[in-house]
């Protein structure tokens, strides 16, 4: 038996089946909707410890729970004045997260799946710039506003913040973030 390859023909076949993969990956990515994972393998993708700690990390409420905990315990830390308060307020009102962005409606999710390929490309590419800076602008904001808020505390009050965030960053032996507050959105 003879068994030839025709290498124009294996590399168009990987060509198209990159493509695919990652128009796949990006159109997820850009919050179209994934298939869902039925069987066994549903069961055990969220089971589990981390799987747990996972799906926490993804409900709102509780997001928000974390982050008004952590609120709370630096304005004690700090012991704000009520002098300070209108300061405390606004920075902690910028460190809110931005609202997600919405899914795409079914008229947009037919206007995308009329496009060709490198059109869909060139949408996510615009889409994902577009996402980027909103964010770049949104962490400029925050840092602003925590720097806005830093100037109005004490000497002994600084020394407590920079305490208190000199972890920001660091992350534990489990690949977790430690201390300070989170400043991401979702």
């Amino acid at each position: 038996m003879k068994f030839s390859l025709k290498p124009l023909a294996c590399l168009n076949a990987l060509l198209v089946a990159g493509l695919l993969a990652a128009a796949g990956t990006t159109a997820t990515a850009q919050g179209m909707p994934a298939a869902p994972v039925a069987g066994p393998a549903a069961a055990g993708m969220h089971a589990g410890k981390s799987g747990d700690r996972m799906m926490g990390h993804r409900d709102p409420a509780k997001r928000q729970a974390r982050m008004l905990k952590r609120q709370a315990e630096l304005k004690a830390t700090l012991k704000i004045t009520p002098a300070q308060e209108a300061a405390w307020t606004s920075f902690t009102a910028s460190m809110q997260p931005p609202a997600r962005n919405a899914r795409p409606t079914p008229e947009q999710r037919a206007e995308f799946a009329k496009l060709s390929t490198p059109e869909r490309i060139d949408k996510m590419r615009a889409l994902r710039t577009q996402r980027m800076a909103e964010r770049s602008a949104a962490m400029d904001q925050r840092g602003e506003a925590t720097k806005t808020f830093y100037a109005a505390l004490s000497a002994e009050q600084q020394k407590a913040f920079d305490a208190a965030h000199a972890k920001f960053g660091q992350r534990d032996g489990r690949g977790h973030h430690q201390g300070g507050m989170h400043h991401r959105k979702g």
